[in-house]
């Protein structure tokens, strides 16, 4: 069950029923196949978001820091910005040091830690936000737009339990 699931390639219920039985496992073969599309559905829509975001001359990971800085006020400590957007620091270290060379944001001693420093969400990056705004938000829009008002309000809850579950693929 490795295909991606576009135009008729998507692993089956048979397939999966074939594998779980090949194994000899007492596990829900359409539990497995919800697992496996929604794994290769999250790789697609991550190369389609890595592709968006390049047309704005960013990253995945540099737009949330950035939307991320501008939806607390523009700025922000790095520890902090480490655990809102669930990196290492040493990644928000990466992408801000890349973000910084750009001038889209800068680095400046923190007001409450003499020691530390904060990330500051630069006029540059405010606008570099502002300009990407409409499409970026349109392109979003259209991405769901085949999903009524309620299959959408109804696909968020299914994919918090998801999300929620997820751990099981990470835990010890």
């Amino acid at each position: 069950m490795t295909r991606d699931g576009i135009d008729g390639e998507a692993p089956t219920l048979d397939q999966a029923r074939r594998q779980v039985e090949h194994y000899g496992l007492e596990v829900d073969p359409q539990a497995v196949l919800v697992a496996v599309r929604l794994i290769s559905a999250g790789a697609r829509v991550g190369r389609a978001a890595e592709a968006h975001f390049a047309r704005f001359g960013l990253s995945t990971g540099r737009y949330r820091l950035l939307a991320d800085l501008e939806d607390h006020g523009g700025e922000k400590s790095p520890s902090r910005l480490a655990v809102d957007l669930g990196v290492s620091r040493a990644t928000i270290t990466g992408l801000l040091d890349g973000l910084e060379r750009e001038g889209l944001i800068a680095r400046r001693p923190s007001t409450e830690d003499g020691r530390g420093t904060v990330a500051v969400l630069t006029a540059r990056g405010a606008q570099r936000l502002r300009d990407m705004a409409s499409e970026h938000f349109g392109r979003l829009e259209a991405m769901v737009g085949d999903l009524s008002v309620e299959e959408r309000a109804v696909f968020l809850d299914l994919l918090a339990r998801v999300v929620r579950g997820s751990a099981a693929l990470a835990a010890d």
